[in-house]
């Protein structure tokens, strides 16, 4: 008797639309999910204009966000959505190839906008007009229950809005921002504002206006001190620059204050003159701060030689920006509030992170004692704090050695004053080796082959120092 063969019918691959959702949604919290839809409202610009070099390219731009229990709206002139990106702008992930756009924006995958709504609430109206396009979109909660309907309905808008612009309102808001946005919101009114002030500072210092509930965000940028003068010493940061594969970057670490002396060091004064807020690294890209003021082994603290982050060096601040007309070059995660640690060109630009980061550390280890650091104070406060704008247009005026490793590229690494030393207590140790052997001991060391062959020699003695004391 024969077996009859079984009859097996096609798998559907297709998404389920509540788990796409929800999956989408899980790993961004509110702020950062509202930070992706200031994030466009900062792409309409690049649209609109040519460029945005200068000081203040945004100026005349703004955003308004508003929340309560009930809605939620973000309102921008920041050009519109153009219909021939609307494929790109509402369909969940792009279907093809980005549109070609030389512009500096940090959205690749094609999920910021949506996961922010999806986020927020059940029922958004999203209304947008570029030139000649005027359009609304609108998602209902029902849309989001009918798992086998992935068409959004389109209107041509009734009237003209003022200006250019997107204008979004979300209501029926999921419970988590119901309460943040209701009961909560005096909390996350203070956390999202101090966000804002941090992560949109370059862009709010360009010109960009942003106000939350009514009130105008006051930027918090990070100003290092930059000595003037001729002299062989001075207190200026180390400054690093190349280009690598149509990424552009510039680093800048040094002091924002007088270093502290140990008075100072306490949590009473730490709230005043001297904060960790404002301590660390923040890295930026294409203006958008993906991380601020980190003071962990991701920005190089407490690895390669480097000491861990401790509130005697909470006058130490870097910067480091990457620019770039393909947003899949630049070193970030898909939240874009996050690096991507993995990422070669990161790693490389790293390395120079962390020889910045020892020569300030180094810096304020040997100043202290209260003597001392009251001395350094008065050294550093001879310097005037530069923005970051302000640094970039120094560094041209500066002599840049080459770097011919890694990441090659140009950098100015200052000769910071020493405190003078009593005779008798110090001598010198003065030895030749072969480079390449030097190298070598640099990298097992301090991750990075080219750092200088006197603080390799004073960091294996170090290193035998602390074995031998033990």
């Amino acid at each position: 008797m024969t077996k009859q063969a079984i009859k097996y019918e096609d798998v559907s691959a297709e998404p389920v639309k509540s788990f796409f959702v929800d999956m989408l949604t899980r790993d961004i919290d509110l702020g950062d999910a509202i930070l992706d839809l200031l994030d466009n409202c900062v792409d309409g610009i690049l649209r609109k204009k040519s460029h945005v070099s200068g000081k203040h390219p945004y100026q005349g731009f703004y955003a308004e966000v508003n929340y309560n229990g009930d809605e939620f709206t973000i309102t921008d002139n920041c050009g519109g959505i153009p219909w021939d990106l609307h494929d790109y702008a509402f369909r969940m992930g792009p279907a093809g190839p980005k549109p070609r756009r030389s512009i500096p924006t940090v959205g690749v995958y094609g999920i910021g906008m949506k996961r922010a709504l999806f986020k927020i609430g059940q029922h958004s109206l999203i209304r947008t007009q570029h030139k000649n396009d005027a359009y609304e979109v609108e998602i209902k909660p029902t849309w989001l229950k009918e798992e086998g309907n992935w068409t959004m309905p389109v209107h041509a808008s009734k009237s003209r809005m003022g200006q250019d612009g997107t204008s979004i309102v979300i209501r029926e808001l999921n419970e988590g921002a119901k309460s943040l946005f209701g009961d909560d919101k005096t909390r996350f009114d203070r956390d999202f504002k101090s966000k804002l002030e941090g992560h949109y500072a370059f862009i709010i210092n360009k010109g960009f206006e942003v106000k939350v509930n009514g009130d105008a965000i006051k930027p918090r940028p990070t100003e290092l001190r930059f000595e003037k003068g001729e002299g062989k010493t001075a207190i200026r940061p180390f400054i690093y620059e190349t280009e690598v594969d149509g990424v552009e970057v510039f680093l800048a670490v040094g002091f924002t204050h007088p270093i502290p002396s140990e008075d100072d060091i306490t949590a009473e004064q730490e709230h005043k003159q001297y904060s960790s807020l404002d301590a660390g690294w923040t890295v930026v890209c294409n203006d958008r701060a993906v991380l601020y003021c980190d003071r962990t082994e991701l920005t190089g603290w407490g690895e390669a030689g480097v000491p861990k982050y401790h509130t005697q060096f909470i006058a130490i601040s870097g910067i480091v920006e990457f620019r770039s007309n393909d947003a899949s070059k630049l070193p970030t995660t898909t939240t874009k509030r996050g690096i991507d640690a993995s990422s070669r060109l990161y790693l490389q630009v790293k390395n120079k992170m962390r020889e910045g980061l020892g020569i300030f550390t180094s810096f304020t280890n040997k100043w202290k004692g209260r003597q001392l650091a009251k001395q350094a104070q008065n050294l550093i406060r001879r310097a005037e704090p530069q923005s970051f704008h302000e640094l970039k247009e120094r560094s041209a005026n500066l002599t840049l050695s080459t770097v011919s490793t890694g990441a090659k590229g140009r950098q100015f690494k200052p000769r910071l004053p020493m405190p003078r030393k009593s005779i008798g207590d110090t001598q010198r140790i003065c030895f030749d080796k072969y480079t390449k052997d030097i190298r070598d001991v640099s990298d097992h060391l301090f991750g990075d082959s080219d750092v200088d062959a006197s603080r390799v020699g004073s960091r294996c003695f170090d290193h035998v120092l602390e074995e031998a004391r033990k």
